[in-house]
């Protein structure tokens, strides 16, 4: 992501500055309904599990192009697709990952976990994906998204995301701006992402059979994910919904006699992991050993070990090459729609092209961002960190890192608010990334559920590289869609 200072600014959902006793007294009022509502979190900085601060918010809806919007909207099923091809291609992802492996230990964990379970056959056929393609519009290209990432494991945000439409729709009525609710889509990521896993559970057949949630030791987005049992608890409330830690399941779990995973008595029908993507999450051999069983089981996962493979950042780079494409997915004209998504993806492996790669990002890193296979946020080396960050890496190390092109996103203007900031909050200039959610659901034949589950709009500021909310680094949002023939366009 690049701004500077001739970046466009897109026209704002409402016109700004508001009168200090209007911004005061509305942003005191959003904070409770934020609280009040669930969209909120744990503090990092005073963590009790007793209470919860509200989620870092922007005050009114940002603008995003309704084009592009509604373009994301119709490519999540086709991306859908095409990560599942991907995800059950294994000699794809072995040649793939194959240098990768040698010097990222985390991925080569993960991908020995998937040689052995490849070695004995999947104990399960169906995996779930609960995909999240992130986006942000460039403007050099009239504001048309470019993919950012795609999120195989752990996609958050979908439960709090479905509270910032009430949120924000009740701050612009406060200010007198009903009118302006037509232009802010209709959300149902949480009940799209609950329903997907209600469709595994479904599948396993067996209804004293729970479904198990993968956590972290401590989970400071807790509204997201209680959001999501308590949702399935309260649509379906035959279904139990656990929750327990790598550590617990290494602790308690056991496969049955017919590799059913077991928790004590109590058998597994679908796990979903909202921990196991980063190495904080396996502090001893324990929690990989679980990992290993669950993989094993007959419980259907969210993500199976190869979709979490397929969601590897060196994948996405390897993708977004249309000789790749073309292995997975087969109709020209949705070839073409998606690879336009994608955004320059250069290999830093240590061959003739990653060479040249990395030649070209020490003579001109202002253009790049460098980045590991990691999810989380807080990972990535952005412009002149480049160069140094590259000469500290030896020519195999450089593998385990991919090198993508800066977007240069719009900037948008507004009230971002979040806990401990000084009031009245101050107009900035920001950046929204889009996330729209999938679902998919299939075996290595056939897709039996394919389908589009809602979106969500992470802001930040526009001097901040990373944006990720749970990171501390950016704030909720929804889009409020513009049209480029609107008054004077999008700016």
């Amino acid at each position: 992501m690049s701004v500077d200072d001739n970046t466009p600014v897109l026209r704002g959902c409402i016109k700004l500055p508001l009168a200090t006793d209007e911004l005061l007294e509305v942003t005191a009022k959003a904070k409770d309904y934020a609280i009040m509502h669930g969209a909120a979190m744990r503090s990092k900085t005073s963590f009790s599990p007793d209470s919860l601060n509200f989620a870092p918010f922007v005050l009114v809806p940002s603008s995003f192009p309704r084009k592009e919007f509604e373009k994301a909207i119709a490519l999540q099923p086709i991306i859908n697709r095409l990560m599942h091809n991907v995800a059950h291609d294994e000699e794809f992802i072995t040649t793939t990952l194959a240098e990768t492996i040698k010097v990222d230990e985390f991925t080569a964990n993960l991908f020995n976990i998937y040689r052995k379970v490849l070695a004995h056959g999947f104990t399960q056929a169906y995996s779930v994906g609960l995909l999240r393609s992130d986006y942000l519009a460039h403007v050099y290209e009239g504001c048309a998204i470019k993919q950012v990432e795609i999120n195989t494991i752990a996609s958050s945000f979908g439960g709090i995301a479905t509270q910032l439409v009430p949120l924000q729709n009740f701050v612009l009525r406060e200010l007198g701006h009903a009118e302006k609710l037509q232009r802010m889509p209709k959300n149902d990521a949480l009940a799209g992402l609950c329903d997907g896993m209600v469709k595994a559970w479904d599948i396993y057949a067996k209804p004293q059979a729970v479904i198990l949630f993968i956590i972290e030791e401590v989970s400071y987005n807790i509204c997201d994910q209680r959001f999501h049992e308590f949702y399935i608890r309260e649509t379906y409330p035959h279904i139990k919904v656990l929750r327990r830690t790598l550590t617990e399941v290494h602790r308690d779990g056991k496969l049955g006699q017919h590799k059913e995973l077991l928790l004590g008595s109590t058998e597994v029908a679908v796990i979903y992991f909202r921990a196991g993507y980063e190495p904080g999450h396996y502090p001893s051999q324990g929690e990989w050993d679980a990992r290993y069983l669950m993989e094993t089981s007959l419980a259907i996962k969210c993500p199976s070990i190869h979709y979490h493979l397929a969601g590897t950042k060196k994948v996405q780079q390897a993708l977004a090459q249309p000789s790749v494409l073309e292995r997975f997915i087969n109709d020209p004209e949705e070839m073409k729609a998606v690879g336009k998504i994608f955004t320059g993806l250069y290999s830093l492996d240590d061959n003739e092209a990653g060479n040249a790669n990395y030649e070209m990002a020490l003579r001109t890193p202002e253009k790049f961002v460098l980045k590991p296979q990691r999810e989380g946020g807080g990972n990535n080396v952005y412009g002149l960190d480049i160069p140094d960050a590259l000469k500290r890496m030896s020519r195999v190390e450089r593998s385990a890192w991919i090198l993508m092109d800066l977007i240069h996103p719009p900037l948008s203007q507004g009230y971002m608010v979040r806990p401990g900031s000084a009031m009245p909050p101050q107009i900035v200039d920001m950046v929204s990334e889009l996330g729209i959610f999938g679902v998919v659901i299939g075996d290595a034949e056939h897709i039996v559920h394919n389908y589009q589950a809602g979106h969500m709009l992470r802001t930040k500021l526009s001097t901040a590289n990373e944006g990720g909310v749970a990171a501390g680094l950016g704030a909720l949002d929804s889009p409020y869609l513009i049209d480029s023939d609107d008054e004077d366009g999008y700016f």
